[in-house]
């Protein structure tokens, strides 16, 4: 028997044609579009490596989603796309969101004072709002780094609980509420107990109802219980000169971080963006907006996510990383694409993999950006001897935000140096203006003398980037340090530290930290690792205590005993 009794006519012939092309073409573009992703995630396909998973949704659909290496490297576990990871402040977007869907209900507003909610927050005479927190804009101390200096390890079990104490001993903050921008962890935490006490559930509980559930996110939850049991997670791990080592979390604390979750769970998250399951457009909307400062400047930061654009288009995005894991989740709005990657090992970058993903899928729609390089354009410089020049050499100090600068002569030129290699030519514009060369933003330094005291001013355009007096640099050999020697406390961290002399350098001790030696950078300041310590004095010019500031708190005191 034949399977046709007469030929096919042309026009069906031709769909089956053109259909098998089709299929085989999308057959090729899926193959060629996986051998691209496994050479970019090529260090990480081995059973003895700490691993990673990404996925990519592409108009409503996962289209791509593998995992690489290993989740476990004790039991030779592999990562899958349903393997869970810690992705630490990927978490943030799912708090805002929670806060926002009560908002919605009227249950709260995203402008109400933290203090309605959360007693134990203090009255620093200034209205923190809710919305304030979300955009990073409280001033409030930051949580890991108030931990850090109070001595506490990152394997350390850390809950909410000890996180509200010591908010509780809090005195001051680091800004005016809306004044500036400065990443916050704690902000995160107290909104997360704002949903708890609205709610009344545990954050875990809430989102589990109201986002995780509905979303059919099976494999995702807040995790608030260090000693739970979670099947399929993998580990973290931190790359040694002989390999790897565990890198331990004990984190009982959610809302900041501690959202368990896979690269297929985040991209039915990611959907929710473009076609709302949960929560409405107007909800999505207020989230992606750009928060604004008190002076109606914005800074790229939405709420839970930040706005970057990439290539001409719209990015909408937010990274991670606490202990070994490391996240990174975008999303390309007008584009419906997203992309999520995951890993557990310290040394990995999910942003530069996720965004050479990125790039795959979305080469034909970047905008080629008309930006030239300053070095490009045409700007009228002049020439200095180096006799002028040299009356700008020198050190300079910024007092607001406790950093220092070195300007020195090279072969004619006048060098920026930040420090740890990091130096710019400076290229005359005036007698006494300069322009940094080589950077992708016009940056001007302007030097001048008030009263006797030279002045250095960092801009950008008509934003100040920092204002820098010169000082003379101390002779760290001829300094006394027997007025520093002693037990200095802090009553907001409860931990004392006691400095001691060293074969001539001062020296931090502390029960629960190696020693922490102390270098000189000028009069009374120290730099002991990234944290800047000031010295205060009485009238009598005795040592009466110290202030220390970090990357994200401002003048923490500890008082001499």
């Amino acid at each position: 028997m034949k399977m046709f009794a007469k030929p096919l006519p042309l026009t069906v012939a031709f769909f089956f044609m053109a259909l098998f092309t089709a299929s085989c073409q999308d057959v090729m573009n899926d193959t060629s579009i996986e051998k691209s992703i496994d050479t970019i995630f090529k260090a990480f396909d081995h059973p003895n490596k700490p691993g990673a998973a990404v996925a990519v949704v592409q108009n409503g659909e996962i289209v791509f989603k593998k995992g690489y290496g290993s989740a476990n490297l004790e039991y030779d576990i592999p990562v899958t796309p349903k393997t869970i990871f810690h992705v630490a402040s990927v978490s943030k977007q799912f708090t805002v969101f929670a806060l926002l869907l009560l908002a919605e209900e009227g249950k709260l507003s995203f402008d109400d004072p933290i203090q309605k909610y959360i007693e134990e927050v203090p009255d620093f005479g200034q209205e923190i709002t809710l919305r304030h927190l979300a955009a990073h804009t409280s001033g409030m101390r930051d949580q890991w780094d108030l931990l850090n200096l109070a001595g506490w390890r990152w394997d350390d079990v850390i809950t909410k609980e000890h996180i509200l104490k010591m908010v509780s001993r809090q005195k001051e903050l680091n800004f005016t509420p809306g004044e500036q921008f400065m990443y916050c962890n704690t902000g995160y935490t107290l909104l997360a107990e704002v949903v708890a006490r609205v709610s009344g559930k545990s954050f875990a509980v809430f989102t589990q109802e109201r986002i995780f559930t509905p979303l059919q996110m099976t494999n995702s939850q807040f995790y608030d219980d260090h000693t739970k049991i979670v099947k399929n997670r993998a580990y973290s791990y931190n790359p040694m000169i002989y390999g790897f080592q565990k890198s331990v979390l004990s984190y009982a604390n959610v809302g900041a971080t501690s959202l368990f979750t896979t690269v297929e769970d985040l991209s039915l998250w990611a959907m929710n963006f473009k076609e709302p399951k949960v929560g409405s457009a107007d909800l999505i909307e207020q989230m992606n907006t750009l928060a604004v400062l008190n002076n109606g400047k914005t800074f790229n930061g939405a709420y839970g996510q930040f706005v970057t654009p990439y290539k001409g288009l719209q990015q909408i995005q937010h990274s991670g990383g606490d202990a070994g894991y490391r996240s990174y989740l975008t999303r390309f709005p007008d584009q419906g694409l997203a992309v999520s990657v995951v890993s557990n090992s310290g040394a990995s970058n999910p942003y530069a993999l996720g965004m050479q993903v990125v790039d795959l899928y979305l080469k034909d729609a970047f905008v080629e950006e008309q930006r030239s390089q300053p070095d490009q354009k045409e700007v009228k410089t002049i020439s200095l001897s180096e006799t002028a020049l040299q009356a700008f050499e020198g050190h300079y100090w910024d007092a607001k935000d406790l950093y220092s600068r070195r300007i020195y002569l090279k072969d004619g030129r006048l060098q920026y140096d930040r420090g740890n290699g990091n130096v710019t030519e400076l290229a005359p514009l005036t007698e006494s203006t300069f322009r940094m060369r080589n950077l992708p933003n016009e940056v001007t330094v302007a030097f001048s003398s008030e009263d006797g005291q030279a002045r250095m001013i960092v801009s950008e355009g008509d934003n100040i980037l920092g204002t820098l007096d010169a000082y003379t640099p101390v002779d760290a050999s001829k300094v006394d340090l027997t007025p520093f020697l002693g037990p200095y406390t802090s009553e907001e961290l409860s931990t004392t530290y006691t400095l001691i002399e060293n074969e001539g350098k001062l020296i931090a001790t502390h029960p629960r930290s190696s020693d922490i030696p102390l270098t000189l950078i000028k009069a009374d300041v120290y730099k002991a690792g990234g944290n800047t310590i000031v010295f205060t004095r009485d009238g009598d010019n005795t040592v009466q205590g110290l202030k220390v500031s970090t990357g994200r708190v401002k003048n923490l005191k500890f008082s001499k005993e």
